[in-house]
């Protein structure tokens, strides 16, 4: 079901810094219409950490009602509490699954670790995708863990950006025998991801040439190596690029540059360099054939 290429979906502001809800459904119409599986709205990409609560439902509301293709919420947090509510939120609000990121700054022990997604999943019956990005959170979701959760029903998948990819060869091992995705969390290492097993991307490249991430991951799921191979290097510069910065100034910035809702980012990201804004131009513009 969760397969292909989901965008990490930024989430567009006004110049006052609200919510651009027009903005916001005309970018998920771009998506739709670039052939994309679905979108994930309120993930790191989206500025989730910096959404209210109250923004956070709305964003999740406005990508259901608006996207033909699936919608997979981002709904977790460090305070197990608050993923329950924004999960079932996302539930009631009709999204198709729910992206849980690893508890941030808490670090907790494995049981803890394993506790808290229990927690969420038996709170709705949303499936249920992990999100394990160490870079981010401090801590890394180990494969032992990843194969205990995956035996939770409605726990269907996860989003793996470890960069370690004997990592994520054993969390496709352990879990052959469940109904169980893996899905890439790093764009450079989608094309490795899935010649391991993997069955797509929740990209961000994909925010700026989705059609070119489409065809390359559908290459690989029809076995096209040469084929995927070839636009996984097209695309290469524009993921070094859109990672000059921490994520998502690069992407938020590159989005406005091809006539997309945008708009500033939130405290405490800050617009990029003029240096690295400058090289970011010159990869999108040079790479606007393939998008």
């Amino acid at each position: 079901m969760f397969e292909g290429v989901l965008p990490a979906v930024i989430t567009p502001f006004k110049e006052d810094g609200e919510l651009d809800e027009e903005g916001f459904r005309g970018n998920i119409e771009f998506f739709g219409e670039a052939g994309v599986s679905g979108i994930v709205p309120c993930g790191t990409t989206g500025e989730s950490a910096t959404l209210t609560f109250e923004e956070h439902k709305k964003v999740v509301e406005i990508a259901v009602d608006s996207s033909r293709v699936r919608v997979v919420a981002g709904t977790g947090s460090n305070n197990t509490r608050e993923a329950v509510e924004l999960t079932k939120h996302a539930e009631d609000a009709g999204a198709d699954a729910a992206l849980l990121i690893t508890p941030y700054y808490n670090k907790p022990n494995d049981p803890g670790m394993i506790a808290h997604f229990r927690t969420v999943a038996e709170s709705c019956d949303l499936p249920l995708i992990l999100y394990n990005v160490p870079s981010r959170t401090g801590i890394n979701l180990k494969p032992e863990v990843v194969a205990e959760l995956a035996r939770i029903e409605n726990v269907v998948g996860i989003k793996e950006a470890s960069g370690s990819i004997p990592q994520i060869s054993r969390i496709i091992e352990m879990t052959e025998d469940e109904d169980f995705v893996v899905l890439s969390g790093d764009d450079n290492l989608t094309l490795p991801i899935m010649a391991l097993g993997g069955k797509g991307v929740i990209s961000v490249v994909a925010d700026v040439a989705p059609r070119r991430m489409v065809l390359m991951v559908e290459a690989m799921l029809q076995g096209d190596l040469a084929t995927a191979r070839r636009i996984h290097y097209e695309l290469a510069p524009l993921a070094r690029a859109l990672f000059l910065e921490t994520n998502p100034i690069p992407v938020k910035t590159a989005t406005g540059m091809i006539g997309l809702a945008a708009g500033p980012l939130r405290l405490p990201l800050a617009p990029m360099s003029e240096e690295n804004e400058k090289r970011l131009k010159e990869t999108v513009d040079h790479l606007g054939e393939f998008r």
